[in-house]
């Protein structure tokens, strides 16, 4: 197997391929209710919706790293996280931000199978990391953010049951 093959199939397994460690973060906005997208667990804190945009941001930012493309590209103003629901929430509006999320993840995926063997080992441009700790980072950046949707749909669900 290509080391190539190998961190496609790391992505492909914190994004929407079967996995042994659990959930991925695909699976975890499956069958999110409309309410339990804007629950925060406390002043301040981020909710699943937000969280899912701050996903797509950083994937379509590792793309962009590994590109050289520049910034501003993002179909959304601003960076890191972005504030959800606006105004009152509707499934439209979920489902256009999951959009945007797949195909961020497209994207990034269709990249990283391009990249040749040599780049591999090389450093990202204006980073310390090698183009094989970006990609792995990127898939453990998933995984990290579905377990906090997944402790999120918990906490939204076991509150509104209270």
């Amino acid at each position: 197997m290509r080391d190539t093959d190998l961190l496609l199939r790391n992505l492909d397994q914190a994004w929407e391929a079967k996995a042994w460690h659990g959930t991925n973060l695909r699976g975890s906005l499956r069958g999110v209710k409309l309410d339990e997208l804007g629950f925060r667990p406390g002043p301040g804190r981020n909710n699943i919706w937000e969280l899912a945009l701050h996903c797509a941001y950083w994937k379509y930012a590792v793309r962009r790293r590994l590109t050289g493309e520049k910034r501003g590209a993002f179909p959304l103003k601003g960076s890191n996280f972005f504030p959800r629901p606006q105004g009152e929430p509707t499934i439209a509006a979920w489902r256009a931000d999951l959009k945007l999320l797949d195909e961020c993840h497209a994207a990034l995926r269709a990249v990283v199978a391009d990249l040749p063997a040599r780049r591999l080992g090389q450093r990202v441009r204006g980073s310390q990391f090698t183009v094989v700790d970006t990609v792995l980072g990127i898939a453990a950046h998933d995984l990290y953010h579905a377990g906090q949707i997944q402790l999120l749909k918990r906490l939204a669900r076991s509150s509104a049951a209270a």
